[in-house]
């Protein structure tokens, strides 16, 4: 199991409110965080790293080889409110951080199956390379979301909706926030976990097509084309590479 990750403040903005940390469990089996906040001139920098810092310590300490999937879910489910409980109540205890928030993807690796937590409209994709396939494999708590399954609009059209950056889902926002899981395998497959900055930015095919070409550097070339195509946003990816059996 292979880690790669890459943040990047982008070409727009003046500081990076993407956080995100990742790492592999003495186990072998393997862990990663993914938040992009909002909030004022600082306050979605605070709430970005309050949230990783908080899932991060939750993850490492109460993983353990033996757990089931339904058992790390908990674990997930346990981190998103702790983290939620900490963004929240910084920002209730400090009026110039009133408001802030974050996203947050949130993921254990067991054995080959990933167990995904989310919160608001940082992603998760798998890319089956062998098969020549790549998907998301979560669901974006967003307005243009709400408006695609309702059939307002395509999900071309929410591309370029005036309303595409409006979150309707995020940690540390309410006292209690609700994440959204899933559990896949990535078995031979590789996983990206990331900000809007760059699936915001660039075409799904765009990042499959550095993805295939070259895992060991996509963070890096994944951050280079999310500038390429203007940099408007911060960017972050991180991936799991299990394409190798490693």
């Amino acid at each position: 199991m292979r880690i790669f990750s890459k943040t990047d403040i982008g070409k727009m903005r003046e500081n990076n409110q993407d956080a995100y940390d990742c790492g592999v469990f003495p186990d072998g089996n393997a862990w990663a965080v993914v938040c992009d906040g909002m909030g004022g001139v600082s306050g979605g920098q605070v709430a970005s790293s309050i949230c990783v810092n908080e899932v991060s310590r939750e993850l490492k300490n109460g993983f353990n080889g033996d757990m089931t999937v339904s058992d790390v879910k908990i674990l997930l489910r346990n981190a998103v409110e702790k983290a939620n409980t900490a963004v929240f109540d910084k920002a209730t205890g400090d009026i110039s951080l009133k408001g802030m928030g974050t996203t947050v993807v949130a993921t254990i690796i067991l054995g080959t199956t990933a167990v995904i937590a989310h919160v608001g409209d940082s992603r998760a994709y798998v890319a089956d390379i062998e098969n020549d396939k790549f998907y998301p494999v979560t669901k974006d708590h967003s307005l243009v979301q709400f408006y695609i399954d309702n059939g307002r609009i395509t999900e071309e059209m929410a591309k370029t909706h005036p309303d595409r950056n409006i979150i309707t889902r995020a940690v540390g926002i309410e006292h209690r926030v609700e994440a959204d899981f899933t559990a896949v395998s990535i078995d031979g497959k590789v996983l990206l976990i990331c900000s809007d900055g760059l699936n915001g930015y660039v075409d799904d095919e765009d990042i499959f097509a550095v993805i295939k070409s070259d895992v060991q550097n996509s963070a890096e070339k994944l951050v280079e084309i999310a500038n390429l195509a203007g940099g408007r946003d911060n960017i972050t990816a991180v991936l799991v590479d299990a394409s190798k059996g490693e």
